[in-house]
């Protein structure tokens, strides 16, 4: 075994004793909760890990424990430049501050490459661990014999052929340099099973692990995902790995690695992905398939990052919507997730209108100036006309962006920031457009609305306050066979063509071109005198 071990590892390994002091336990209450969010950098940031990261940190929080971030890079055939980059930024934008304590570091799996080859010449030292030399031809032999006979698919049992090779035999093939993986030497028997008690899901009842399963790759001497996590957790002193429920099958095997490694085993829990209703079946959101499974999608459409939050907050406890209606005003940091509640969110479901809804609701609540700033910074990168429209006159956008923002009733008709410029396209004056009244549906004919907006013109003062601009549109109404308010017009409606909600509608599509617009009098206000009798004239 011993020139097995002096043929195979580095004289230069740090010792399993070393390692253990050198990542000493965490100083923290014994209720304190260490969790982990660990992505890989294979292209862009998904939905599901902003959603386990927040719940991730907000269990760390709730028990005065840490939340911290690992990269998971030892697939290096699927990393993609610059994806690391992405992942920190993403937590960044999303306020999920991770610790960030170098005691525990590196937090880059590639940069640990030392401390998973200690670990498994261990495992190979306590004869855990074995090399094997079959070859990719011989493994895909195997696989297709065992899926004609209907057998689970892996190297184990009859079919893990190095297991119990002889120690000439071994040293034979490393002489040849015949290329080598080192492989896990499971204890469990696949017939049998055990009992697994989940965060979330209760106990369940796995088979246990008969897996041979490599340990490093042959092709670079990293870690596969299997011990890099099992050590990794360990020496970052991880209390409770909370992960997406694909990855339940693979609890048997790292209990194996787990004691094996006479490690104490972390409390695992397994929740259900994202899902999304496609017709009138669910499935997973998906990387390839769902624009909306990158994070970037909210970003580009422009949704305000708190909504995105809260909302992933509603979908992993429902009762998050009941608590934040009973406290308009506080952090969502305040609420306390439950883990129970958590468990019964099964596949909870995307639905964008619901996002929409409470983006609604975090822009109204903002004041105009805040809007003006967000949009600003938004259009900076994804609209550059709408961006020179801002930068060019912020005052006038300021008062735009003010309107119905004040006093009781405050519309909520902007959910997303890419919104904002179609929904106040009529006051960008380069570019807006006489309407086309022959599509407009009124009482009057078209040279009666001719002759309605001209009467108009000649009481139109800016200066007015909104009684008194009312009161005018008010007085004018008889004049046109209008009732001046709608109870007089309920009274006797066969003596009016209408009510004053006729005229001020004629008003509002010669200003907009829409039958549906924020307050037209507030509009007029912000508008220039010279662009609204210019609009009002057809």
């Amino acid at each position: 075994m011993q020139d097995i071990i002096a043929k195979i590892f580095p004289k230069n390994l740090p010792s399993i004793d070393e390692l253990e002091i050198k990542y000493s336990k965490r100083d923290l209450p014994s209720t304190a909760m260490v969790t982990r969010i660990c992505p890989s950098p294979t292209g862009f940031v998904h939905l599901g890990t902003i959603y386990m990261s927040l719940i991730c940190k907000k269990f760390a929080d709730q028990t005065n424990g840490v939340f911290f971030l690992r990269i998971e890079d030892t697939d290096k055939k699927r990393e993609v430049g610059g994806a690391k980059e992405i992942i920190y930024s993403s937590l960044k934008e999303y306020g999920l501050d991770y610790d960030e304590n170098q005691t525990y570091g590196p937090y880059v799996q590639s940069e640990r490459k030392d401390i998973y080859t200690a670990y498994t010449k261990y495992l190979f030292e306590k004869d855990d661990a074995y090399l094997c030399f079959c070859t990719d031809e011989e493994l895909k032999a195997t696989a297709e014999e065992q899926e004609r006979l209907k057998l689970k698919r892996g190297y184990y049992g009859k079919w893990a052929v190095w297991r119990n090779k002889s120690e000439e035999e071994v040293l034979a093939e490393l002489d040849k340099n015949t290329p080598y993986v080192i492989r896990f030497k499971s204890h469990g028997d696949g017939e049998k099973t055990f009992t697994h008690h989940d965060l979330l899901k209760g106990n369940v009842d796995l088979p246990e692990n008969d897996m041979d399963v490599p340990l490093l790759k042959k092709e670079n001497g990293l870690p596969t995902y299997h011990l890099a996590h099992v050590v990794d957790d360990h020496l970052m002193r991880t209390t409770d790995v909370l992960r997406g429920d694909e990855w339940l099958s693979s609890v048997a095997l790292h209990y194996d690695l787990f004691q094996s490694l006479n490690f104490p085993i972390v409390r695992y829990g397994h929740c259900s992905p994202i899902n999304k209703l496609v017709g009138s079946s669910r499935r997973k959101l998906s990387k390839r398939k769902d624009t909306e499974a990158n994070i970037s999608f909210f970003k580009e459409k422009g949704f305000v990052v708190q909504a995105v939050i809260e909302y992933l907050l509603n979908l992993a406890n429902s009762n998050f919507e009941d608590w934040r209606k009973e406290n308009i005003d506080k952090n969502y940091t305040e609420f306390n997730l439950s883990m129970e509640k958590l468990a019964k969110s099964n596949g909870p479901l995307f639905d964008e209108t619901k996002l929409r809804d409470i983006a609604k609701d975090k822009i109204a609540r903002m004041g105009n100036i805040e809007v003006y700033d967000r949009v600003y910074e938004w259009a900076k990168e994804y609209d550059e006309y709408f961006y020179g429209l801002l930068n060019s006159n912020k005052e006038y956008w300021l008062k735009v962006f003010n309107i119905e923002r004040v006093g009781e009733l405050i519309r909520k008709d902007i959910a997303i920031w890419s919104e904002l410029y179609d929904f106040y396209n009529f006051f960008d004056t380069e570019k807006f457009t006489k309407p086309d009244w022959s599509t407009f549906k009124s009482v009057f004919t078209q040279d009666e609305i001719e002759n309605i907006l001209n009467e108009y013109k000649s009481i139109y003062n800016p200066q007015d306050d909104k009684h008194t601009w009312l009161g005018k549109v008010k007085d004018l109404c008889p004049k046109f066979g209008l009732a001046p308010d709608i109870k007089a017009y309920k009274a006797d409606k066969e003596a009016f063509k209408g009510h004053v909600g006729e005229l001020t509608q004629l008003i509002r599509y010669a200003i907009t071109g829409r039958t549906q617009s924020p307050d037209i009098y507030e509009i007029l206000q912000v508008l220039e005198n010279k662009e609204v009798l210019k609009r009002l004239t057809i």
